[in-house]
């Protein structure tokens, strides 16, 4: 059983628009994430992303499917559907929520900044995509050893990060 939820990566050049977690948060607060949330009853993937992108940004933009992420958390997991944006079609003023901060950072910067484990992986593999583009496909998981894996499925090459 997997529950739905979206991951938005808004682009501008090279900086992201991320949230950083509010500190009452139960999960990753102080740390910085992507946008995004549940997929409610009645929703589709892209209808759900604009939604969570308004209430933790105050902003809309055009979104595309860029891949999906299949979460081993246990019993019940979590199927992440990765949505970007551009920056250039984004309407309206970025603004704080009741979640966290929202700023633009450097991709760069994301190797010094407290993060969500998974956040350099991903930003990795769609720095480069761009709308047309096949979507990706891929599992997260934690091994034996409490090392988070990623590995994403391909045509041609099966690719394992692993995080220490």
């Amino acid at each position: 059983m997997f529950i739905p939820r979206t991951a938005i990566f808004i682009r501008c050049g090279d900086e992201y628009l991320l949230i950083k977690g509010a500190p009452a948060k139960r999960l990753w607060a102080g740390k910085y994430n992507c946008l995004g949330g549940h997929v409610e009853r009645g929703e589709d993937v892209l209808s759900a992303a604009g939604r969570e992108l308004l209430e933790e940004a105050g902003v809309t933009a055009d979104l595309w499917l860029c891949g999906t992420v299949l979460v081993d958390a246990g019993e019940v997991g979590v199927c992440l559907f990765v949505v970007c944006g551009d920056a250039s079609r984004v309407r309206g003023e970025v603004k704080a929520s009741e979640e966290g901060t929202v700023e633009w950072v450097k991709r760069e910067a994301v190797l010094h900044l407290p993060v969500v484990e998974d956040l350099p992986i991903l930003l990795e593999r769609i720095h480069s995509m761009k709308i047309g583009d096949v979507p990706f496909s891929a599992r997260s998981f934690y091994d034996d050893g409490g090392k988070l894996r990623v590995i994403f499925a391909g045509t041609a090459v099966e690719r394992n990060y692993g995080i220490t």
